[in-house]
């Protein structure tokens, strides 16, 4: 799947797919604009790719200190382009890791 695809997928269905990992989850609450939420669901993940998901959200919030931080628990530098091409570059990471059998409807 692409990024393209994903968010159609976003906008087409109102709630997020539970089959999708943590991070991909919380990209797709801060696509439908739940900054909230996603932040819950990336808060106590311990896996690298929420990391860096956490600290995207982190930028978006202004809190540039807390970004810099999880960015270093991802393993991932800070990104220096605007908000919507970091969401992009992430998305189309974390789509790519994604098994084929996932399954993106309900």
């Amino acid at each position: 799947m692409i990024t393209e695809e994903f968010q159609q997928l976003i906008e087409k269905q109102p709630s997020c797919p539970e089959t999708l990992p943590t991070a991909l989850q919380a990209l797709w609450c801060d696509r439908k604009g739940d900054w909230r939420k996603a932040h819950e669901i990336v808060q106590n993940a311990s896996d690298a790719d929420s990391a860096w998901v956490h600290a995207y959200l982190h930028r978006k919030e202004g809190d540039l200190s807390n970004a810099r931080y999880w960015y270093r628990r991802s393993g991932q530098p800070e990104f220096a382009g605007n908000l919507n091409q970091e969401w992009k570059q992430i998305t189309s990471l974390l789509l790519k890791k994604v098994d084929e059998a996932w399954t993106f409807t309900k």
